[in-house]
């Protein structure tokens, strides 16, 4: 099983993308996180769309298509979601169909205040609604106080590791009996 690990931050010692690594390094057998960086994605721009999409989304997209799942790390910027993220998403959500209809998805997000990204997930999850993306499991991962948990680019709290893996193990699960519906 393959899943898309997409962080919201494009910083280098970013606590969402230490996050990622933490859930690749507690995937269960068969199952890979890779991540899938935004740095190249251009600013939406419909006229530029009309031109056909540039490269770097169409990388983007055809990433999501062929990943079983995506696995979102979602900082919280000015109590919202990252420009970042949200310009993604915008083009994910375009093509008929568009690539993020009918996938599953899993939110988690770190941030050194006591929220732990609670807002910036929940419109998060609000937009994905609007693309027809799946969001499991039920439960949120919110890592608060990030700074005291990841050092170095490593999640070190065994509280939140532990959590972290329980999460990303029902989401695998999910993804798994909607594939297997799916065959059937």
């Amino acid at each position: 099983m393959r899943i898309l690990g997409v962080s919201g931050s494009l910083r280098a010692a970013s606590f969402n993308s230490a996050l990622l690594r933490a859930a690749a390094d507690l995937a269960p057998d068969g199952v890979t996180v890779e991540p899938y960086g935004l740095h190249d994605l251009p600013l939406f721009n419909a006229d530029v769309e009309a031109d056909g999409d540039p490269p770097a989304v169409t990388a983007w997209k055809d990433a999501i298509r062929a990943a079983d799942g995506i696995l979102f790390a979602c900082p919280e910027y000015n109590a919202g979601i990252t420009g970042v993220l949200k310009n993604a998403i915008d083009w994910a959500s375009r093509g008929d169909p568009a690539p993020l209809t009918g996938q599953v998805a899993c939110i988690v997000g770190a941030s050194p205040g006591m929220t732990g990204s609670a807002r910036a997930q929940d419109q998060l999850r609000l937009i994905l609604r609007r693309t027809l993306t799946h969001v499991a499991p039920i439960g949120e991962i919110l890592v608060f106080q990030a700074h005291t948990k990841i050092e170095d680019g490593q999640l070190k709290d065994e509280r939140t590791t532990a959590l972290l893996g329980s999460h990303f193990q029902r989401f695998v699960d999910e993804v798994r009996e909607r594939r297997g519906r799916a065959r059937a």
